[in-house]
């Protein structure tokens, strides 16, 4: 065996030193290219990026920019411009303030020839632009000169930066009357861009930082400026006190076609290497930088190609070895893929076992499902059945109800009649049988309504005279409540007043309010009862029924309009559930108020046009 292994010694050096050699090689190159590819992926995924980001900014300012124009071509801002008074500003400024929910603008302010605001959405601010000049502004001079102007800058007053986009106010003659502008701060789109993890600033043509997804860059400068240009900035307060120092950020040299920059972190950490990518702004003259962190991508690429050289060479490798010693593996290889496979028929048939488990979970749970289908189309089939039943009981309930008060009026007077015909008055006799004939006609009508509901539809609208409608009531009344009659007082209620509605339906609106406010009083001594005008206009009026009973218990003022409540023992709760239908219908409506004190019922009705 020592012979062997003396024979095979220089083979196996020679083999080493391949194996070595091959090793570094890959592991170099592969680390090399998966790091080139991986720059490559992040400076498309940036510029991606940075194109979604430009073309966001593209549309708040395409936005924004229509709104000085449209604003300028306004009568009513040109009106007030030509001669500001106070009603006319006011509403300007509502205006204004109105469009600042719609439009995502800042604020919006009209100036002056002279520069100073007149208006501004932002009037019921503290700090509103109102009575400032910005006389001083390139954005105001612009756009005296040239029709229209851009210009970011730090508000003067607000202290907050933003763009000013202006447009020259002129009347149809060409007079110049004054400058609309419209300040659009960045807000959201700076948080956005934060969102992304990746630095993104937009420099204007001098360079310098205007939004950025770094509020500690902003106002800063991509290079140096010269000092007389640097002390003209500061004195026009574009950007208030802003120092204008350059920006933490070194270029690199460039690879593959890539621009790299560093860029200087917080203190005690070190620089970050960061891909470049810069874009211009169309109509501007911005640019904008993204840059996005590369160490990390590039580390983990290299790892990765490294990685997967490994996966390739150490097979290769490994064949070489058994190549050489080759004498055994067979079996072990053999014994490995016998284990394997044994391994995956174990695998298959427990996946199987539990696939047939979850079929027949499955399909038991199908005829569960079919089953509760079926109980739940009886259960339906049931509800609708109850429901046909609670319906029909709430039409005979209501047709009880509303014929309830006349037959009581009619056993009143036919008790009447028999009593005058003992006594020999035939003639007062005849008097109360007519009017039991009239009362029964009213029964008639009320079912006839009924059988109209019944038919979809509702009783056509018609002039009706208020006062016939509430003596009607009261006559139908007299005979069960004679006796607190003298606790009713009515208001002079003009004769030739006239309602839109239906008479005998107003009859009942009428009778049921009135009734619940006698039985109210009936065990109070001093109570009384009001029927009154409280509103009278040439379009509606308020009829209101006040009692000074003791007033709804909660449970039924709560549930006053729900079919079946009451507070009445053996009352049916219909009646105001019908007469607000019947309000309603007409165009009204019914109101309550109630207290301790007693209760109002008001019903407004629509005027009838003579």
């Amino acid at each position: 065996m020592s012979a062997f292994r003396r024979n095979h010694r220089p083979l196996w050096l020679a083999y080493a030193l391949v194996a070595i050699t091959m090793l570094a090689a890959g592991l170099f190159y592969a680390g090399e290219r998966a790091r080139h590819a991986a720059v490559d992926r992040l400076a498309e995924d940036v510029m991606s990026d940075a194109e979604l980001k430009r073309a966001l900014l593209l549309a708040v300012l395409d936005r924004s920019r229509t709104l000085p124009l449209v604003l300028a071509e306004d009568a009513d801002l040109q009106d007030t411009l030509a001669g500001p008074a106070p009603d006319g500003i006011e509403n300007l400024n509502q205006s204004l303030e109105a469009l600042i929910a719609n439009t995502g603008a800042s604020v919006i302010y009209v100036m002056r020839t002279d520069g100073t605001a007149i208006a501004a959405s932002n009037f019921r601010q503290p700090d509103s632009f109102v009575g400032s000049n910005y006389a001083f502004r390139q954005y105001f001079t612009g756009a005296m000169t040239n029709g229209t102007a851009e210009q970011y800058a730090l508000g003067s007053v607000s202290r907050r930066p933003g763009l000013y986009l202006s447009r020259r106010v002129e009347d149809d003659a060409g007079r110049v009357l004054g400058v609309v502008v419209v300040k659009v701060e960045f807000d959201a789109l700076e948080e956005n861009w934060q969102r992304s993890g990746r630095t993104t600033y937009v420099t204007d043509t001098r360079g310098i930082v205007l939004i950025t997804s770094r509020p500690d860059w902003r106002f800063f400068t991509m290079a140096d400026i010269p000092q007389d240009e640097r002390l003209a900035i500061r004195e026009s307060l574009q950007f208030g006190e802003a120092p204008l120092e350059t920006l933490p950020i070194w270029s690199l040299e460039a690879e593959g076609g890539h621009a790299f920059v560093a860029t200087e972190e917080a203190q005690g950490r070190p620089h970050q290497i960061n891909l470049a990518i810069a874009l211009d702004i169309p109509g501007s003259g911005w640019r904008m930088h993204v840059l996005a962190p590369s160490a990390e991508t590039e580390r983990a690429a290299l790892w990765q190609g490294r990685l997967a050289a490994l996966a390739i060479l150490v097979p290769l490798l490994a064949l070489g070895a058994w190549l050489i010693h080759r004498s055994g593996r067979t079996a072990r290889r053999t014994a490995e893929a016998e284990a394997a496979q044994a391994e995956l028929e174990r695998q298959v048939t427990l996946r199987t076992t539990e696939l047939t488990e979850a079929r027949d979970r499955l399909e038991a749970e199908v005829a569960e499902h079919r089953a509760t289908d079926i109980r739940l189309q009886g259960v339906q089939q049931d509800l609708v059945q109850a429901n046909r039943l609670a319906i029909l009981g709430q039409v005979a309930a209501g047709v009880a109800h509303e014929i309830n008060q006349p037959v009581a009026t009619i056993r009143a007077y036919a008790d009447n009649a028999k009593a005058f015909l003992d006594r020999g008055k035939a003639e007062t006799a005849k008097e109360n049988l007519e009017l039991i004939a009239e009362l029964t006609d009213r029964i008639g009508a009320i079912t006839g309504e009924l059988k109209g509901l019944a038919r979809k539809g509702r009783q056509p609208t018609e002039p009706v005279d208020l006062k016939a409608a509430i003596d009607g009531a009261l006559f139908l009344l007299k005979s069960r409540f004679a006796g607190s009659f003298d606790r009713l007082s009515i208001s002079d209620i003009p004769s030739d007043l006239k309602v839109l509605g239906q008479h005998i339906r107003l009859e009942q609106v009428l009778i049921n309010l009135l009734q619940n406010a006698l039985e109210a009083i009936e065990d109070t001594a001093d109570a009384a009862i009001t029927l009154r005008l409280t509103r009278l206009t040439d379009d509606d009026l308020d009829l209101a029924v006040s009692d000074t009973g003791p007033g709804l218990p909660d449970h039924v003022r709560d549930n006053l309009f729900i079919p079946f409540t009451t507070s009445k023992e053996g009352g049916l709760g219909l009646g105001l559930v019908i007469a607000r239908d019947i309000v309603i219908e007409y165009g009204g409506r019914l109101s309550v108020e109630t207290s301790k004190a007693g209760t109002t019922f008001t019903i407004t009705l629509k005027r009838a046009r003579t």
